[in-house]
C-alpha cells in the first residue's frame, strides 16, 4: 500500500531573471516500510521536490500538483496544518548536520524540545526518550554525551544525532537528504547501514536522496533518476543496475569507479544527451 503518492509535482521559483522551473511533472510512490532512492546530480531538483512535500520552500517558491500522504492531500497546506505532519508523521534529515544543529544549545535541549512540543512530554521524560534514541543510533555513552554541544561531536556522530532527532516522534516516512555528504567512505557506509537497521526496527518508509548510485544498490527497492527537474528513469533498483534504459542513467552508472575498467568521463551516449540539453 502506498504511504506517499506524488503526481505531476512542479516547483517553480520566481527570480529577477524570470521563472526557474526546478521540478517538472515529478511522479512517484513510496510504499509502507520500503525505501525509494532519488538519484541525480546537484541541481537536478531532488531536494526541492522533497521540500515541497513538507512546505519548506522559500517565499519565492511555488509548488503545484498533488502530494497525498496516507490518502490525504497535503500539498500547500497552511502552516498550522502541515506542522501536524512535520516530525510527527514525516521526518527529515538535512544535508549538513553542522548547520542544522543549533551551535549554542546542548544536544539534550535540542532533542527534548521536539518531544515537549510534539508529544507533550515533561522535560525529564523527553530527556530519557532522547537518550534512548541516541542509543538506538549507536552514540557511545549517550547518557553523558547528550549534554554536549554539536561541535564536540565528529561529523559522523553529528549525523547520527540528526537521525535520532528525525526519529524522535517515530514518523511513518523519513526523508534522508544526502545523509552521507562530506563524510568519509567508511562513515558513509555506517550511516547507510544504520538507516537500514532503523527501518527494520521501526518499520519506517524512507526516501533516500543522493547523487551517488553506488550507495543505493543494496538498500533501496526502487530508484528514481532525475535530471534537470525531470524523471529520467523510475524502476526497480535491480532493473536499473542490470539494464539502464535512459542515456543519462547509463552515464551515471558508467561514471561509478570500478577496479576492472578505466573511466575517463561520461559515456558518449550520455554526453551527447547532456550536450543536447546545453549542460555538457
Amino acid at each position: 500500500m502506498a504511504l506517499l503518492e506524488i503526481n505531476n509535482l512542479k516547483v517553480d521559483f520566481q527570480t529577477q531573471d524570470g521563472v526557474v522551473h526546478a521540478v517538472k511533472d515529478l511522479s512517484y510512490t513510496v510504499e509502507k516500510g520500503k525505501t525509494l532512492a532519488i538519484v541525480g546530480e546537484s541541481g537536478s531538483g531532488k531536494t526541492q521536490g522533497a521540500f515541497a512535500i513538507l512546505g519548506l520552500l522559500p517565499r519565492n517558491g511555488k509548488a503545484s500538483g498533488s502530494v497525498k500522504f496516507d490518502g490525504k492531500e497535503i500539498l500547500n497546506l497552511p502552516s498550522s496544518q502541515i506542522n501536524a505532519y512535520r516530525a510527527e508523521r514525516i521526518g527529515i534529515i538535512f544535508q549538513d548536520p553542522m548547520t542544522s544543529l543549533n551551535p549554542y544549545l546542548r544536544i539534550s535541549r535540542q532533542m527534548t524540545e521536539v518531544l515537549e512540543h510534539h508529544k507533550g512530554m515533561s522535560r525529564s521524560e523527553a530527556l530519557a526518550e532522547s537518550i534512548r534514541f541516541l542509543d538506538a543510533v549507536r552514540i557511545p555513552d549517550a547518557k553523558n554525551r547528550v549534554h554536549m554541544y554539536p561541535h564536540e561531536f565528529s561529523g559522523g556522530m553529528r549525523q547520527r544525532v540528526m537521525i535520532a532527532m528525525s526519529l524522535l516522534c517515530q514518523p511513518e516516512l523519513l526523508i534522508a537528504d544526502e545523509p552521507t555528504t562530506a563524510l568519509d567512505v567508511t562513515v558513509q557506509a555506517g550511516i547507510i547501514d544504520l538507516l537500514v537497521d532503523l527501518q527494520e526496527d521501526f518499520g519506517t518508509s524512507i526516501i533516500l536522496i543522493t547523487h551517488d548510485l553506488g550507495i543505493v544498490a543494496g538498500t533501496c527497492e526502487d530508484t528514481l533518476v532525475m535530471f534537470d527537474g525531470r524523471v529520467m528513469e523510475y524502476r526497480k533498483t535491480l532493473d536499473i543496475f542490470e539494464n539502464p534504459q535512459h542515456p543519462y542513467t547509463q552515464g551515471l552508472l558508467a561514471a561509478v569507479p570500478r577496479l576492472d575498467k578505466k573511466v575517463d568521463r561520461l559515456s558518449t551516449v550520455s554526453y551527447d544527451f547532456m550536450a543536447s540539453k546545453g549542460v555538457a
